[in-house]
């Protein structure tokens, strides 16, 4: 795609040459200097260029430089409409559409100057000691991407740009949707998904069950599934006898338990065990309960992993992280979760994992989930043998990029080498591919 350059109205601000109709010479200089200023910021506010981050492998590629000049591009041209605006209201008689356009001019300026900053920032990182992590978490992102894809019966329209992924020291693990409006880019769409982590989850590569999470959150939005889930959820626990109440408080986890459900499928075991190291905090917060909250009740979600883990073929793994879950928490009926809540748990946890993961959806061609995102005891061996070899400074071979995660919490339960080993081999595999 050509990249669009928006070219600045003015070479030159005419307020001068043509003469407005302002008599003070003061009042002239003032509506000049605001042109020349209008000027400026569609100048230095300009499109992104290829080159000006780099050229290698963890660089922004062009597909993401182009979708943000996209974005600018259309940004830019409403900044330039308001200082057209200004240099017409010079000519006239008032002073009043002369001040408004100049409010306008400074409010664009602004809105234009954030996503401008946002993106800068965000491309920099590539720039940093810390762009090896980010490429290798593009690059189980992009994993996460290409086995759901090639695995549907029906052909979707590829998405692209890619996830993107970011550094956020002060925030947990998140993400921003293709498509969706969000405030640091002062509220407009953004263009590809970008996965945001914590340097204190980069560090210790094994937690990093976090980025099959965030990516399941963009797979359900692109493959259209965002509102079909929950109705799919509630519809389902109706039949089968489930209070109103209860089934409604299920179908709003939705979006949580989906990441959650398509994370293990993506990533096999390990990953429930990355999701433990978030769960597991004081009774308080694992046993809180807001009946309006999206995310579910952190001592279930364990519960509701476990489940899928054991319908996979790993029912000895799910038994083992139940025993250890009950141990940390072994008196939920003494918390403020509902009765109701945790009576119906096992049920209801069992009917919302087949209803995700094992039945058909037309969205993605009358398959189930298991069917395009299959793991299997087969990959968890290879995952295994990669432990070995990441242990050992080996290659691991052509094993997929989101199955690098489980191999290096693999080797660091099983004491194969020191943490820091397991770390700078798992990046050196993911990055020299």
């Amino acid at each position: 795609m050509q990249r669009r350059f928006i070219e600045p109205v003015y070479t030159q601000p005419d307020a001068l040459r043509r003469k407005p109709n302002l008599n003070q010479g003061t009042m002239l200089h003032f509506v000049n200097s605001q042109l020349i200023n209008g000027e400026r910021n569609l100048l230095q506010l300009r499109p992104f260029t290829h080159e000006e981050f780099g050229s290698t492998a963890s660089s922004p590629s062009p597909a993401h430089i182009e979708a943000v000049n996209d974005l600018l591009a259309r940004l830019r041209q409403q900044l330039m409409r308001h200082v057209q605006g200004l240099e017409v209201a010079a000519y006239g008689t008032g002073l009043n559409p002369i001040l408004n356009s100049k409010t306008q001019i400074g409010r664009m300026t602004k809105s234009v100057e954030q996503v401008w900053d946002y993106y800068l920032e965000l491309f920099s990182q590539r720039q940093t000691r810390f762009a090896p992590w980010l490429l290798a978490t593009d690059r189980i992102a992009r994993d996460c991407y290409q086995v759901i894809y090639s695995h549907l019966a029906t052909a979707k329209s590829i998405p692209s740009p890619p996830p993107f992924s970011y550094m956020e020291t002060t925030r947990t693990p998140s993400t921003f949707r293709r498509g969706i409006k969000f405030s640091r880019i002062g509220r407009n769409l953004n263009p590809f998904p970008i996965v945001q982590l914590p340097f204190h989850r980069l560090i210790n590569p094994w937690t990093l069950g976090a980025v099959h999470h965030e990516v399941a959150h963009n797979l359900q939005s692109d493959l259209g599934l965002w509102q079909i889930v929950p109705r799919r959820i509630y519809q389902r626990l109706s039949r089968d006898g489930v209070p109103s109440r209860i089934a409604q408080i299920w179908a709003r986890w939705h979006k949580e338990i989906w990441a959650d459900l398509v994370g293990l499928l993506l990533g096999g075991p390990p990953i429930v065990a990355s999701l433990i190291d978030v769960l597991a905090r004081s009774p308080r917060h694992t046993f809180h309960f807001n009946e309006r909250a999206v995310h579910p009740i952190a001592y279930f979600r364990l519960l509701i992993n476990t489940r899928l883990l054991a319908r996979m073929g790993f029912p000895q793994k799910a038994t083992q992280y139940q025993a250890l879950w009950h141990q940390l928490y072994p008196y939920p009926e003494n918390s403020r979760i509902p009765d109701a809540l945790l009576r119906t748990l096992k049920r209801v946890s069992s009917l919302v994992v087949d209803e995700i993961c094992y039945q058909p959806y037309q969205q993605i061609g009358g398959q189930s989930l298991v069917d395009i995102a299959p793991f299997t005891p087969i990959h968890h061996k290879q995952a295994i043998e990669a432990a070995s070899r990441l242990a050992r400074g080996i290659d691991p071979g052509i094993i997929p990029e989101r199955f690098l995660v489980a191999a290096a919490r693999h080797a660091l339960e099983r004491g194969f080498a020191s943490p820091e080993v397991i770390s700078r081999n798992f990046y050196k595999a993911l990055t020299h591919r």
